[in-house]
């Protein structure tokens, strides 16, 4: 048994979920048609170069459909695939979710909470698309219903925000997390390895940053070039710039990460899946990501080692 109460060698968040509500809850993805200050100008244009939100939304997420038909589209897939899920998190997912007036947020977020099925909200954004006025209305909504806020962090280092075209910097990040968690609310942020310019150490010293913001959950995707990206004309035209991890060498590289990383931090996912006629190529072939998570698995109790082994 770990810090974490159980017995699996990090802080997994499927057990996290399962020991607040005591079975399996699903997330079901919408579109609620938002976008974000580096696609419309506010900030820039074209939005985050490596960004094609169409590679990460499942099949019925639609925006031109209502926000409840999408939620009952979403429990239908997820009743098929996951059959002991009789509860569901709605994810607003694609985009900055807290990008328009309060006003409007307060309308889509409890829409989504009066469906009989629905107990919580995952809140995709980003740190610069977030004020005090929002975060204490989120906060009162937390004590009600399961909220939790994922901040589109991304990296550490603010050359390679700049580089992506993300429109801040990573102090943004760090103050609107710890802001976040003061006022009671369930933090997540989601970082991406293998961005241009990073090398393999300093996205390894990211364990120790990232520990220090006291974050409540993560995600880690590998960088993925997406076809008809920014990033994609950027990597046709440089991919010395890019560390692009082989399976085995990621599975090495989150270990090593992992032994690093606090182990008060929930890890919710440590890989991204893009449909692979949308990607520039194929590196990993066609694993799926349980697939990975259980190499990962394996590896952790291959070296006997676990999540903050490392960690000072």
């Amino acid at each position: 048994m770990y810090p974490w109460g159980h017995n699996r060698r990090f802080n997994s968040y499927t057990e996290y979920i399962r020991n607040i509500f005591g079975e399996r809850v699903q997330k079901v993805i919408v579109d609620a048609g938002f976008t974000c200050p580096n696609r419309d100008g506010t900030k820039g244009v074209g939005g985050c170069t490596y960004c094609d939100n169409v590679a990460f939304n499942p099949t019925y997420c639609d925006p031109a459909e209502p926000l409840h038909v999408q939620i009952d589209k979403g429990i239908s897939f997820h009743s098929i695939r996951y059959r002991r899920a009789t509860r569901f998190l709605v994810y607003f997912q694609p985009y900055s979710n807290t990008y328009a007036p309060l006003s409007q947020l307060k309308k889509l977020f409890e829409e989504a909470l009066k469906h009989p099925k629905v107990i919580g909200l995952v809140i995709g954004t980003r740190p610069d698309c977030m004020d005090e006025e929002k975060l204490a209305y989120i906060s009162e909504l937390s004590k009600s219903y399961f909220v939790q806020i994922e901040y589109g962090v991304e990296s550490c280092y603010d050359k390679t925000l700049q580089r992506i075209n993300r429109g801040h910097d990573f102090k943004i990040s760090r103050d609107l997390i710890r802001q976040t968690r003061e006022m009671g609310i369930l933090t997540g942020a989601h970082f991406i390895f293998g961005l241009p310019g990073e090398s393999l150490e300093e996205m390894l010293e990211e364990a120790e940053i990232i520990s220090e913001l006291q974050v409540d959950i993560v995600k880690f995707h590998q960088l993925q070039i997406v076809r008809g990206t920014e990033m994609e004309k950027e990597y046709i035209e440089d991919p010395s710039s890019f560390h692009q991890f082989s399976l085995d060498e990621y599975i090495d590289f989150i270990i090593r990460f992992l032994e690093r990383l606090s182990p008060t931090i929930v890890v919710e996912r440590f890989a991204g899946e893009v449909p692979p006629q949308m990607l520039h190529h194929l590196s990993w072939d066609l694993i799926r990501y349980d697939g990975v998570l259980k190499r990962i698995e394996t590896e952790l109790e291959r070296r006997e080692t676990f999540q903050g082994r490392r960690y000072q």
